[in-house]
Order: structure tokens, then C-alpha cells, then sequence
């Protein structure tokens, strides 16, 4: 992700690039506040996205990153921040319901673990609601397994946790 700042992607009839943005851009804040709309319509409560400092964000202590579709514009984004030296978090994970199906997650997600890896990154964790069952099977499918919460004050009736491990980029 980091030799190529974007990264044309073509499905069917869509095409869309991936790229790095700020966390406080507006098309980036648009995205989070529709994520944070849905989570509170599904769970009556969500974290806002202005909870999370834009700085934390920021190369090299974490990546934002926004997929746009050549048609519709923003469509996706997601972000990895350092929480722990060798530990990040993947935060504001959220494709539009309009574009979803298409991979644009796990084109997403892929992007953010090569990044942090490259950053010596070697334990990757997230935090999903548990009625988001197509995140959590996106999740499963790419080697993350539930760990206890991390984060003070979840509900595990609603929150999960997952971890996964990461071979540095400089590893052999």
C-alpha cells in the first residue's frame, strides 16, 4: 500500500480506487457518521467518530483510508491505528449499503493489514457489534478469532473482539 499511494479495483461494472485521507476530510467524516447512524438504529447507542483524534490516523502510527467508486463517489473507508507498540486496531470499517457485496471490505481491510505490517505491526485487533454478522464472517475469513475485550465497559452481548496475528513486513 505504501510503494502505490491508490489502488484501481474492477468488479464487474464497478471500478474504484482505494487510497490514504485524512480521518477528519470531510468525504471520510460524511462515511463515518453514516456508520455511526446505522450502529445506533441497530444497537439504540453507537461511539461517535469524533471520539477518535484525526492524528491517530496519521503515518506512521496508523493509515485512514477511503475507496471511491468512479460513479457514485466514497463508498467505503477504513483505518488502522497504533494502540500499542506492535498492536493496532482497525477502526471505522463501513462500505455504503449501495456497494456492498461488490469486496470493496475486504479490499479495504487487506490494504490496512499490508500497511500495518509494513509498519512492524505484529498483532492486528477490531471491535464489531454482534448483530453485523456480514462483518464478523469477513472478519473469520481472514484468520481474526475472538479474544476477550480489550476495552473497558463493552458488552460482550453486544460487542466482540477479535485478534489476529501479523508477520512483519521485514520477516522472513
Amino acid at each position: 500500500m505504501t510503494s502505490s499511494p491508490t489502488c484501481p479495483r474492477r468488479c464487474g461494472h464497478h471500478t474504484w480506487t482505494v487510497e490514504p485521507i485524512s480521518y477528519d476530510a470531510p468525504q471520510t467524516q460524511e462515511l463515518l457518521l453514516r456508520l455511526h447512524d446505522e450502529q445506533t438504529q441497530l444497537y439504540g447507542f453507537a461511539d461517535h467518530p469524533a471520539d477518535n483524534p484525526a492524528h491517530h490516523f496519521a503515518p506512521p502510527h496508523g493509515l485512514f483510508l477511503i475507496a471511491h467508486d468512479r460513479t457514485t463517489g466514497p463508498v467505503a473507508c477504513g483505518g488502522w491505528r497504533l494502540v500499542v507498540p506492535q498492536t493496532a486496531e482497525i477502526k471505522g470499517m463501513y462500505v455504503a449499503p449501495a456497494a456492498r457485496g461488490q469486496t470493496l471490505g475486504r479490499t479495504v481491510l487487506r490494504h490496512l493489514e499490508t500497511d500495518a505490517q509494513l509498519r512492524d505491526v505484529t498483532r492486528i485487533q477490531l471491535e464489531r457489534g454482534a448483530a453485523n454478522l456480514v462483518a464478523l464472517a469477513l472478519y473469520r475469513s481472514h484468520g481474526y478469532t475472538p479474544v476477550p475485550s480489550y476495552r473497558t465497559g463493552r458488552d460482550p452481548r453486544i460487542n466482540r473482539a477479535f485478534s489476529k496475528p501479523l508477520t512483519p513486513s521485514g520477516s522472513d
